[in-house]
C-alpha cells in the first residue's frame, strides 16, 4: 500500500473547461461590463479596463491546457470585438461624435491600449506557468514536487 499524499491540483492545473466556452464566458462578461459602464457613464472607463484585465486572467486560468491557443489569441480579439459591437451601437462612448466607424474604432483600442497590453501580457504569462506546470506534474520547476514541502511538515 503506498503511503504517498494523494496529489491535490495546483492553481496551475485547475483549468478544465473547454476554450471555446472560456471565450464566450469572456465575451458575454466583457459585452455586460460594456453594457454596464456606458449606461452608468456614457463612455467606457478605467471599470472597463479594470474588468477586461480580470476577464483574460480569468480565461487564461479557466481553460483547459489542450486549448491554451484559443485563449492566447483572444485578448485583441475579444477587444476588438467589443469595440466594434459598442462603435456600432454608441459610438461616442469610444470616439468623438463625427467619427466615422473604422475611426472610433481604432480610438477605442488606442485609449483602451494599456488594459489591452496588460491584459495580454498577463494571459500569455499565465499560459505559459501553466503549461510548464503541466509538464512538471503541477510543479513549476522539473523535480520539486509542489506538495513535497507540505507533507513533509
Amino acid at each position: 500500500m503506498s503511503t504517498a499524499a494523494p496529489h491535490h491540483r495546483t492553481l496551475w492545473e485547475e483549468g478544465r473547461r473547454p476554450g471555446r466556452l472560456v471565450a464566450v464566458a469572456a465575451a458575454v462578461a466583457v459585452l455586460l461590463v460594456v453594457l454596464v459602464d456606458v449606461a452608468a457613464f456614457g463612455r467606457l472607463t478605467v471599470l472597463f479596463d479594470t474588468a477586461f484585465v480580470v476577464v483574460c486572467v480569468a480565461a487564461a486560468l479557466s481553460v483547459r491546457p489542450r486549448e491554451f491557443f484559443v485563449i492566447g489569441v483572444y485578448p485583441p480579439l475579444l477587444m476588438a470585438g467589443a469595440f466594434v459591437a459598442l462603435s456600432l451601437a454608441s459610438r461616442s462612448a469610444i470616439a468623438r461624435v463625427g467619427d466615422g466607424f473604422l475611426q472610433a474604432v481604432v480610438s477605442g483600442l488606442a485609449h483602451h491600449s494599456t488594459a489591452l497590453a496588460l491584459g495580454y501580457a498577463l494571459t500569455l504569462v499565465l499560459l505559459a506557468v501553466r503549461q510548464v506546470a503541466t509538464r512538471h506534474d503541477g510543479a513549476l520547476r522539473p523535480g520539486v514536487r509542489p506538495h513535497a514541502r507540505s507533507s513533509a511538515r
